[in-house]
């Protein structure tokens, strides 16, 4: 593996070389790739099941690509994914058809990269990153990344969300801890105060709906939260438009027991829904 720029060996070279013995190379590959992966394998999903998806929400580039796109698309269309059926109201936002070259641009610069990025996980980034200044890109090289170029511009364009909810392992495993842990910070709702949503951000409607990047509905059940990436846009939409009403926002933080008692309210709800 390549890590800021230097090498991290198992040992196998060493083996080959007959510089270190048969045993001195599986506890190289024990200590160097079995432990380390395992542990940060175990802090990963301990945060997540905790926190959720906190590392698609905040860390995650590829989710910075969908907030940008998802702005600019908007821009253009008024839409934040070319699947909408409706328009998606914003304050002070009015569709401008010049802002499509920019979306189709941005799409084809992030799968471009997306590409390269992919390639220097299996070969040296300067080799690969020299070969593309200098034009002595192997045919393979090449066509790697032409094709990956392809892929990654198609799934900025037309299936950025769908990405992130279903096709990504890193956040399908975070949605799958958070949801077996009861306690797990969740976006609540004050249910009590529902009517306060009718004025909300009015005339343009639900002010969380409109900016959340996932097309999620925020006042949900955690269960149809499943993609939920902890943004907390949802939060800071609600708060600005209770704020200015006057009013204290209807959407918050809950973690531990206050989010167990989120998630009973919504199973008794459940059950006392017809079937």
């Amino acid at each position: 593996m390549w890590f800021l720029g230097m090498r991290w060996s198992l040992g196998i070279d060493a083996l080959a070389r007959g510089e270190i013995n048969a045993t001195q190379a599986g506890l190289s590959i024990m200590l160097r790739a079995f432990l380390p992966g395992m542990l940060f394998v175990a802090v990963f999903l301990g945060i997540a099941y905790r926190y959720g998806r906190l590392y698609c929400g905040w860390l995650c580039p590829h989710f910075s690509a969908v907030e940008t796109l998802n702005n600019l698309l908007h821009r253009a269309c008024g839409k934040l994914s070319l699947w909408d059926k409706s328009k998606t109201p914003r304050a002070n936002a009015q569709p401008n058809p010049q802002w499509w070259p920019l979306f189709a641009l941005s799409c084809a610069l992030m799968g471009f990269l997306w590409a390269i990025t992919l390639l220097t996980y299996l070969l040296p980034p300067v080799a690969i990153w020299g070969g593309l200044v200098h034009g002595t890109l192997t045919p393979n090289q090449a066509r790697f990344i032409l094709i990956g170029s392809l892929v990654f511009t198609a799934e900025f364009a037309f299936a950025r969300h769908l990405f992130c909810r279903f096709g990504c392992a890193v956040g399908l495993f975070q949605s799958l801890v958070w949801m077996a842990n009861p306690q797990g910070m969740v976006v609540s709702f004050a249910r009590d105060r529902a009517k306060d949503c009718k004025t909300c951000d009015a005339p343009r409607g639900s002010a969380c709906d409109n900016v959340c990047p996932m097309r999620l509905n925020p006042r949900n059940i955690k269960r149809k939260m499943f993609s939920c990436v902890q943004c907390g846009q949802c939060l800071t939409a609600c708060d600005d438009s209770q704020t200015a009403q006057a009013r204290e926002p209807t959407l918050q933080w809950q973690v531990g027991a206050d989010a167990l008692r989120e998630t009973l309210r919504q199973r008794k709800k459940d059950k006392k829904e017809p079937s």
